[in-house]
Formats: C-alpha cells, sequence, structure tokens
C-alpha cells in the first residue's frame, strides 16, 4: 500500500499549492492567519477529503498536475456537474507519474459523485479510469452528501453515453459478478439478477475486439436495500466448472441484516430453480460447457483473504504453504497468488491461488484432495482453470 504521502498528496495536513493549482487556489500570505483562524473549516475540509477525492487511472507520460486539472474542470462545467458554485470544481491534483495515476479533489462531496460519471473519458487521447480512492469510506461518505451522480447530468456533451461505463454504476452500492460462463448472454445475466429486483445500471464485460463476453459483470439495484441481499444468495453458486464470486465490488460483501435473513432464503431458493430450469433448457452445446474440462491449472478460492498478502513476509509464508501443500498431488510447476495493487486500483484474482502442474493427471488429484477441505475456518473451492488464461495472465475467470 502507498503511504500516507503518497495516498494524500506531499502534505495532507496542509495541502500545499502544487503545480496543477490553478492561482484562484493558492492561499497568500495574508490568507494563512484566516485559515488558522477557522480550525473548524480546515477541519471539515480534511474529514470529507476521502469523499472528495477522485481516483484517475490510466494516463499517459505527457499528463501533469495543470493540465489534468483544467481539463476535469472544463468538462465538469460542460456536463452541468458543478453544484458548489462559481469557478473550477478542481481545487487540488497530485499525480503518480511511475503508475500513471493521479488524485483529483474536487470542491464537494456532491461534485466528486458527479464525476464518477466521467469513467471511460478520453483524455489526451486516450480513456481513463474514474473510480474512487481505496481510501474512499462509503458508510461515512453516505453522511455527508450524495454518493451517486446527479442523473440529469449532460454526458453526451462529453461524448459519453449516460448508463454506460459508470452512468448509474458507481459508488457503495456498486456489484461485482465474476464466474459468469462465457456463453451466457447479456440477457441471460440480467434476467438471472433482475430475479432480486429492477436495475439502476448494468454492464457485461465483453472483449473490445471480438465482442465475447470476459465472464464478469457490474450492476446496481434500484432498490438499494436488495445489494446484500443478491450478493449473499449468488455468490459462491457452483456453474459447471465455475464458481460465482458475488460481491460490492468497492469494499466486499456484507452479511445480510437479520431482517433480511427470510427474504434472502427466498431469493437463493428462486436462484436454484433458475439454475435448474436453465440447465434442462440449455443445448447440448451448452451442457457440455457445463462439465468441468480438466486442464493442467486448477484455481483455488476461499483460500487467503486479500489483506493478508500486502505484507511481504505474510505472503511469502503463503506462498511456501501453498507450494508445499500442491506438490503432495503431482509434480507442481508454478504457484500464482494474484496480490492487491499498491495503487488501490482492483486486481484481477486477488484472493484466489493458482497452481500449475506438469500433467492433467496431477492437476485432477489436486483439484479432488483440495475441493472442500477447510482452510482458516473457509471451506475450499477447487475448479480447473482454462490454461490459456493462466499463460496471458488473466486470472479473472
Amino acid at each position: 500500500m502507498f503511504k500516507e504521502d503518497q495516498m494524500h498528496g506531499p502534505n495532507p495536513g496542509m495541502n500545499p499549492p502544487i503545480p496543477g493549482m490553478f492561482p484562484n487556489m493558492m492561499l497568500g500570505a495574508g490568507q494563512f492567519g484566516a485559515l488558522a483562524a477557522m480550525p473548524v473549516h480546515a477541519m471539515t475540509q480534511q474529514a470529507t477529503r476521502h469523499a472528495r477525492r477522485v481516483y484517475v487511472g490510466g494516463l499517459l507520460p505527457t499528463a501533469n498536475e495543470q493540465s489534468v486539472a483544467t481539463f476535469f474542470s472544463q468538462v465538469m462545467a460542460a456536463i452541468g456537474g458543478n453544484t458548489a458554485g462559481p469557478g473550477d470544481a478542481v481545487v487540488n491534483v497530485y499525480i503518480n507519474h511511475e503508475k500513471k495515476f493521479a488524485f483529483v479533489e474536487m470542491r464537494s462531496v456532491e461534485e466528486a459523485s458527479n464525476a464518477m460519471a466521467l469513467d471511460g473519458i478520453i483524455f489526451e487521447g486516450a480513456p481513463v479510469k474514474v473510480r474512487r480512492p481505496s481510501d474512499y469510506n462509503p458508510s461515512l461518505a453516505a453522511t455527508l452528501g450524495p454518493s451517486q451522480p446527479n442523473p440529469n447530468l449532460n454526458l453526451a456533451a462529453v461524448g459519453l453515453n449516460p448508463g454506460s461505463a459508470s452512468g448509474g454504476l458507481e459508488g457503495p452500492d456498486r456489484i461485482f459478478v465474476g464466474g459468469l460462463p462465457y456463453y451466457f448472454t447479456e440477457a441471460q445475466v440480467r434476467e438471472l439478477l433482475e430475479s432480486f429486483g429492477p436495475l439502476r445500471g448494468f454492464d457485461l464485460v465483453k472483449d473490445r475486439e471480438t465482442g465475447n463476453s470476459k465472464g464478469y459483470a457490474f450492476c446496481v439495484y434500484q432498490d438499494l436495500s436488495v445489494t446484500d441481499i443478491a450478493c449473499a444468495a449468488l455468490n459462491g453458486i457452483k456453474m459447471g466448472d465455475k464458481t460465482l464470486t458475488v460481491r460490492r465490488a468497492n469494499q466486499g460483501s456484507n452479511q445480510p441484516k437479520p431482517e433480511q435473513e427470510n427474504v434472502l432464503l427466498h431469493a437463493q431458493q428462486q436462484v436454484a430453480i433458475q439454475f435448474t430450469e436453465a440447465s434442462f433448457y440449455a443445448s447440448s452445446e451448452q451442457r457440455l460447457m457445463l462439465q468441468p474440462v480438466p486442464t493442467k491449472v486448477v484455481c483455488l478460492t476461499e483460500v487467503v483473504n486479500p489483506d493478508e498478502l500486502n505484507d511481504n513476509e505474510e505472503y511469502e509464508d503463503i506462498l511456501e504453504d501453498m507450494r508445499m501443500e500442491g506438490q503432495k498431488f503431482g509434480t507442481l510447476v508454478n504457484v500464482v497468488i494474484p496480490r492487491p495493487r499498491p495503487d488501490g486500483e482492483a486486481a484481477q484474482g486477488v484472493g484466489k491461488v493458482f497452481l500449475e502442474y506438469a500433467d492433467i493427471e496431477g492437476a485432477s488429484k489436486a483439484r479432488m484432495g483440495m475441493n472442500g477441505r477447510k482452510f482458516g475456518g473457509n471451506q475450499v473451492v477447487a475448479v480447473f482453470y482454462q490454461e490459456t488464461k493462466f499463460y496471458q495472465s488473466e486470472y479473472d475467470g
């Protein structure tokens, strides 16, 4: 993880001017006294900072603080996203040139939420990611202002389509749906998700070149109270040699509240019925795809906690434990345990362990021997993993 100064810029306590700040943002010598006389305001600004900052990833090497600040201030004005009065929406920019990302600080919580609708916007000729930073606290932010973009933003003014990318698909109630069979159509995935209620936003992620599903999607429900119910009901469901991973995209899964348990039980029953019907009506080709196809690679879930992977020593211990355990079943060629990215962005396969064997026989023994075993109080799920995806370092399947 980044140190505090990297997460918040050079000096989070004082917010000194940097090259990316506009002249009207800079404090003159006489203003420092006024600032010192307003500790409550300063404390408020610091307390709301996590909800006023925006992560921008995928920047080109030519980007600098001034260009980022100018661009996002102009774009926010163009879409009608400025709600804090006249002037520029951006008050500060910190760029990590090595990692090609920036933290853009807005004047208000509401303006930061409106900026979430800019995901995928073209900046200096390339699309950039617009996300919440890793220190974003959705529970606290909910008390500070709107956490969703205003639905009336004029996104078309900057070349974005409402409902695509992050339009309606941001905030603490955004759900990640992984482990989807690749042959599932957009309509089938949406139908499954809508068994819990109508969706406000939905995006089945597809390969840009082929147009085929990449096996995962994002959604947000109109009724946010069903978010945890849907996550708990769908997460862990087996679909052939795949297992669904369904959780809040930003914060991980939460346990349903006690008053939701009856609703959850009913939802799980409905999901079971739907999968039975889907299997019955599936074509012979789809039925074949539902069968686990042996490969040389085994994917383990429910083995490691992503938080355990940040510490280098703890990571090496886990890696060695997995290597020792995996060698019991055959000739182990490689062990891959994806780690969280230091910039806080989502990384493929975090929480999974991949075991590559010299032959299918060893992998089959490992899958049979490790599936269902208890590890750290959790029941391990072991499935075969596509070798082509593994060799291409694609761990999102």
